[in-house]
């Protein structure tokens, strides 16, 4: 594959930046946009340090040092005697850095899908805030019951651009971790996501999906996710019985 090729962000002109960044850091900068892109596809190795450092007219030592820090932020793979690769999402990894539901005794539960539908539908104003989608802009929503140690615990609803995602709709069943999805089949790499977590009462379709009694206590989760470049892809909204379940993270 031939590479275009590159250059690093320029600094403001007419005097010094107004943060200063060391070279290493717009080198980062510089092949993460290139990441983000989509230039080089997840699992597909990138070239050599040698060769990147002459395309941005650096060392190759600055480049080692900015590809350290790619791969200690997960977004590349250093393998020895190999290469580096832009590193992919597998279910299980995509499953276990965003999916926060764990047993009483502390471990990590993977869950399945039930009553999954997909549509093509306008965006809602909670989804157009969400996402920053014009008023008249459409999006897909999945819709499904996530099951877990055999029992319905989540109604999950997420919400993605159409124009970002086209097509989606056309891929279900979808698999149980959709960040690996995106990953594969748009080359969108989620790297965080923000969540608001607060305590509600069962409603009429929680009755249906998760067979609790109405006004029981649901945990919901309010999340939005965002690629390297910061843009927010998807809403997301989990009603889950955590009668048997806990929400756990480790802060550090």
């Amino acid at each position: 594959m031939s590479t275009p090729a590159a250059s690093l962000p320029e600094l403001p002109a007419g005097g010094e930046p107004l943060r200063f960044r060391p070279l290493y850091g717009q080198v980062y900068e510089s092949l993460l946009k290139r990441i983000a892109g989509g230039e080089w596809r997840a699992g597909e190795a990138l070239p050599s340090e040698q060769a990147l450092a002459a395309q941005l007219g650096v060392s190759q030592g600055t480049v080692r040092k900015a590809l350290d820090a790619l791969a200690l932020d997960k977004m590349i793979d250093r393998r020895q005697g190999k290469g580096t690769f832009v590193a992919e999402l597998t279910q299980e990894q995509a499953l276990f850095r965003f999916f926060r539901l764990t047993r009483a005794d502390g471990e990590r539960a993977v869950p399945s899908s039930a009553d999954e539908t997909l549509k093509l539908r306008p965006a809602r104003a909670v989804e157009q805030r969400a996402l920053g989608l014009a008023p008249d802009e459409e999006v897909i929503e999945i819709l499904r019951t996530r099951v877990l140690d055999g029992r319905p615990t989540m109604v999950e609803r997420v919400v993605v651009p159409a124009a970002v995602f086209p097509g989606l709709e056309r891929l279900a069943p979808l698999p149980n971790a959709l960040y690996a999805l995106y990953q594969r089949e748009y080359r969108i790499n989620i790297a965080a996501v923000d969540e608001r977590l607060r305590a509600d009462a069962a409603r009429r379709e929680d009755v249906r999906r998760l067979g609790v009694v109405l006004g029981a206590p649901l945990l919901q989760i309010e999340r939005v996710a965002r690629t390297v470049e910061g843009r927010v892809v998807e809403w997301r909204l989990s009603r889950c019985d955590t009668t048997h379940l806990s929400y756990a993270v480790t802060l550090s």
